[in-house]
């Protein structure tokens, strides 16, 4: 039996994208200066059936939850829309170890009847952004998504969460 066929040679997945190098090291070439999305992860956080999990599909839009529907910009033209959170969660290396940096859930609303759904693309495209500036947004998400938002994040890699700042941990204890 070949090695990668044996169970017991099976590694455990990493769903968080981890970062793994740095544009900005000194040498000079291209890309020198821009942005890494390397250390930052989509986490869905399903309230419907009490779930939450890594999509990486998310960053291009392309999530379980987002496809197969059309998008509209306003919230009122999918009232029956079930809600989801993407939640974006950076990931940095400090003296500690690994930690939670930044966490911040941008709302969607699906309603797979009529095969449409709301999101705020701006606001997406925003929480992106601060969460990997370090910032915590979540409280305008409802109390059962930020429970598994923290039990997730907690279960996933206890010792990220324990080096993970005051602030996030609180804002997921409330």
């Amino acid at each position: 039996m070949a090695d990668n066929q044996n169970p017991t040679n099976k590694k455990k997945s990493n769903p968080f994208t981890i970062m793994k190098d740095d544009s900005t090291d000194g040498h000079g070439g291209y890309g020198v200066g821009t942005v890494s999305l390397e250390n930052i992860s989509p986490v869905i956080i399903d309230p419907n059936e009490e779930r939450a999990y890594v999509d990486m599909a998310a960053m291009h839009a392309r999530s379980d939850v987002e496809r197969r529907v059309k998008f509209l910009p306003n919230r009122d033209e999918v009232p029956n829309g079930l809600l989801y959170w993407i939640v974006w969660v950076t990931v940095e290396r400090g003296e500690n170890g690994l930690y939670y940096h930044g966490v911040a859930g941008s709302e969607i609303r699906v309603d797979r009847s009529i095969k449409r759904a709301y999101k705020s693309m701006p606001e997406h495209v925003n929480h992106m952004d601060k969460s990997m500036k370090g910032h915590v947004i979540i409280d305008h998400m409802d109390e059962k998504s930020r429970q598994l938002l923290s039990d997730f994040l907690k279960e996933f890699n206890e010792e990220m969460w324990q080096n993970a700042s005051d602030e996030l941990r609180n804002a997921l204890a409330k």
